[in-house]
């Protein structure tokens, strides 16, 4: 026959069991309450939240830095052209199509860095254009080669009237008084850099020393330095 155990031991197994189990559930309350304290979350304001969202999606892209140039000439499309800040002499010909089978690449500075408002002019060979400038780089104060677009269309009409006014001892042109017609009378001055010069005038005042022809859009240092016996104000 089985042999059952005496009620009384039992009972003092259930009653250890009990305080056994009430003895961890203690331990487990205190060392979660002891840890409460120092894992308490942060709560972050709604409003510091949402703006801090905001300024992360409407934040703007840094803009790309940009030139505008004017390429004309021996190119296959001349025109105004907008360059990324930096670009070369090259890339601006490249821009504008290319140069054509007439072009005289040979006279340019195709490594020069290009300037925001410079006008390029991409020389023919056997042109006069390019010969005050580096083929559309400006020369000091900004200035291009634009002399040369102006400077050859007056060659053939203003050079002949302007040297023989030099070499008949002609009075010099008055810078600030002489109209556009009398200013293209000087060599390689033509009709185009005539007006320059009058609107130049018309903008700045009075021309007070020759020297400040050179401010003038189009009008290089050996253009220059050839009206400086020819003018002035």
């Amino acid at each position: 026959m089985p042999e059952f155990a005496p009620p009384m031991v039992r009972w003092r197994t259930a009653r250890g069991a009990a305080v056994l189990l009430a003895v961890v559930a203690v331990l487990l309350g205190g060392w979660f309450w002891w840890r409460a304290p120092g894992t308490t979350p942060q709560v972050m304001p709604l409003s510091e939240t949402s703006t801090t969202a905001a300024a992360v999606e409407t934040a703007p892209a840094a803009p790309v830095e940009r030139v505008v140039v004017h390429v004309t000439g021996a190119v296959t499309r001349p025109g105004v052209l907008t360059l990324a800040a930096g670009s070369r002499l090259h890339e601006a010909i490249a821009a504008a199509g290319g140069a054509t089978s007439t072009a005289d690449l040979d006279r340019l500075n195709l490594a020069a860095a290009v300037e925001d408002g410079q006008k390029i002019v991409v020389p023919e060979r056997g042109s006069s254009e390019a010969q005050d400038s580096q083929g559309g780089v400006p020369a000091e104060g900004g200035r291009s080669s634009a002399s040369n677009e102006s400077g050859s269309g007056g060659t053939g009409g203003g050079s002949g009237s302007g040297s023989g006014a030099s070499g008949n001892g002609t009075a010099k042109v008055n810078l600030n008084t002489a109209d556009a017609e009398e200013l293209a009378t000087l060599p390689r001055v033509g009709p185009v850099l005539a007006q320059r010069i009058v609107d130049w005038r018309k903008q700045h005042g009075r021309f007070t020393r020759v020297e400040e022809l050179d401010a003038v859009d189009g009008v290089g240092p050996k253009l220059l330095e050839a009206l400086l016996p020819l003018v002035r104000i």
